[in-house]
């Protein structure tokens, strides 16, 4: 389907993983994906994550394309301004933001706030929602620009995630595939 294979399709969940139900997981399971596992998935501490993504990135065989959501999308914005390897990264698709500034998520998760920012040296496209709980649209939208992401409006879906109903949500696969293709050369 597109040039990066599919152990090199990093999976990055956000705070507490993505449960079996969560369409990380189910792509994980249908398409051969590759989580990036971490240390600590309760209290997460943004140097480590971002030191473990380095890793995986680093030793992988071959380009990389990071599907992240919520604190994952955070992470990759973080790693990016920071690694030596985002040449690696064929595209990053970001799911649900999670906005780690506001209370009380802002204690529960220290050394996350502020967002990084900066412009992502690869492509990307934010997939966001109206009602999402843990980050605004206004925000998310705002994380899209900064980053130089593409923005797609899911409407009113919540987290995007398994309590969303997305199964295997091939509409998102479609626009991660689409993101990987506009990179073949």
């Amino acid at each position: 389907m597109f040039h990066v294979k599919p152990h090199n399709v990093l999976i990055l969940p956000g705070w507490q993983n993505s449960g079996p139900t969560h369409w990380q997981s189910r792509w994980e399971a249908l398409h051969g994906y590759r989580r990036v596992d971490q240390h600590d998935w309760m209290t997460p501490r943004r140097g480590d994550w971002m030191a473990r993504l380095d890793e995986v990135v680093g030793d992988a065989d071959g380009p990389v394309a990071l599907v992240a959501h919520s604190l994952g999308c955070i992470l990759t914005a973080a790693w990016a301004a920071h690694s030596r390897h985002t040449a690696r990264v064929a595209g990053a698709l970001l799911v649900a933001p999670g906005d780690p500034a506001p209370e009380p998520i802002c204690h529960q998760l220290p050394g996350w706030a502020p967002v990084v920012r900066q412009r992502l040296p690869f492509p990307a496209v934010l997939v966001g929602s109206r009602n999402d709980p843990y980050c605004t649209a206004e925000r998310a939208q705002g994380f899209a620009a900064d980053w130089g992401a593409r923005y797609i409006d899911l409407g009113d879906a919540g987290h995007i995630n398994a309590d969303t109903g997305l199964g295997d949500w091939p509409e998102g696969h479609a626009w991660l595939a689409d993101l990987l293709q506009k990179d073949t050369p």
